[in-house]
């Protein structure tokens, strides 16, 4: 496999630029491959995210291939799925392939450990602020005034980024209407379910990560804010209409000092490839929340990534467009159709009316239920 000169310690054959699930896996997926990887993060590991916190299983028989599973964090096995309306009337069904529950906070520092173990250069506490494209490869620029090359880049820096409008990239032209918040917390909820609740104007996601801890997260509409003093405010005027979600509040012994809050959160269409970077997880295309399937998007895409380049470097694709346009290709064969029914589905919440007749539609029609719920997950790699 084709080596970069070592004496130049600012030049690497890829940069990652985000250290999240995709930007992990790709990274560790490249550099177990010989590829010569830098990953470049802007916060400190480990931290809290804004993340339902469920993966979906068609990605665990590759983690465990990979040796990544995080089997000794214990995490929750989910396998049932409860949904409610504004008022409360919830319907059950399976899931069809099940999921597991894990903290960001647990399993990025996991993947982490796992990428520096593998040899990979990680730069944390430090951001990117412009990404520049010359003479067939990248010159990465970092706020401190560093400067790298790369042969090839891969953008895994999330939902929205900074450098969204540094490249000029048409959904961040578009103001989004939705916010996220979420929140670990010690209270009483069965071990093996997902509660999806309904309120006015969003949706709150509920199940168990590692250590007996709750993930409560939750989306919004920004405009339920107008008209309260902040985030607790509203909760107790909009979220609490729906019984469950206010008895759930109120049990509940919050584990953080203050929720983790995210605005501008876009579900608008995005390129897997953009002026020759190739773009992964939520920097490709972010699925509704209310699919669950995000987190498994994410590592089934780094590895899709890594994938493509690895091919370039063992000579089985001969050109930077070969790789570009394989990536493109698998890259809408995995993942396209669901987010299109995510973007679809997500209609249907928020609503009485909706919500009410998803909740009638998943109680009297369970097997359709979980066609619609395959729609939203992929297949086990």
């Amino acid at each position: 496999m084709y080596k970069i000169e070592i004496l130049d310690k600012n030049k690497f054959q890829v940069i990652v630029v985000g250290g999240g699930l995709a930007g992990l896996i790709s990274s560790i997926c490249l550099q177990r491959a010989g590829v010569n990887t830098l990953l470049i993060e802007k916060k400190q590991y480990p931290f809290h995210r804004v993340c339902g916190e469920y993966i979906s299983m068609e990605v665990k028989p590759f983690l465990e291939r990979m040796e990544l599973f995080p089997d000794h964090l214990k995490p929750s096995m989910l396998n049932r799925f409860n949904l409610s309306d504004l008022k409360g009337n919830i319907a059950e069904v399976d899931l069809p392939l099940g999921g597991f529950g894990i903290s960001r906070y647990q399993l990025d520092e996991f993947l982490y450990q796992k990428a520096l173990d593998a040899g990979v250069e990680v730069k944390t506490k430090a951001e990117v602020i412009n990404i520049r494209y010359h003479e067939n490869e990248f010159i990465v620029n970092l706020k401190n005034g560093d400067k790298f090359r790369g042969e090839f880049i891969i953008n895994a820096y999330g939902k929205r980024s900074k450098l969204d409008k540094t490249f000029d990239r048409n959904f961040i032209k578009k103001k989004s209407p939705f916010l996220g918040v979420k929140y670990h917390a010690k209270v009483e909820f069965p071990n093996d379910l997902i509660g999806l609740y309904n309120f006015k104007g969003g949706y709150c996601g509920v199940s168990h990560v590692e250590e007996d801890k709750v993930n409560i997260c939750y989306l919004s509409r920004r405009e339920n804010l107008k008209g309260y003093g902040g985030i607790a405010e509203m909760e107790e005027a909009v979220l609490y209409q729906n019984p469950i979600l206010k008895d759930l509040f109120e049990r509940s012994e919050m584990l953080f000092d203050k929720p983790e809050v995210i605005n501008e959160i876009s579900f608008e269409q995005k390129a897997s490839v953009e002026n020759h970077m190739i773009m992964v997880g939520d920097t490709a295309g972010l699925i509704t929340p209310l699919c669950g399937n995000g987190m498994a998007m994410a590592i089934h895409g780094g590895y899709l990534a890594s994938a493509s380049i690895i091919k370039f470097y063992q000579g089985k694709l001969k050109s930077r467009q070969e790789v570009e346009s394989e990536y493109k290709n698998v890259w809408q064969q995995n993942f396209s159709k669901r987010l299109w029914v995510g973007r679809k589905t997500q209609n249907l919440f928020g609503n009485q009316m909706r919500a009410g007749l998803s909740v009638h539609f998943v109680k009297n029609f369970p097997i359709l239920a979980k066609r619609l719920i395959q729609q939203t997950h992929g297949e086990v790699f």
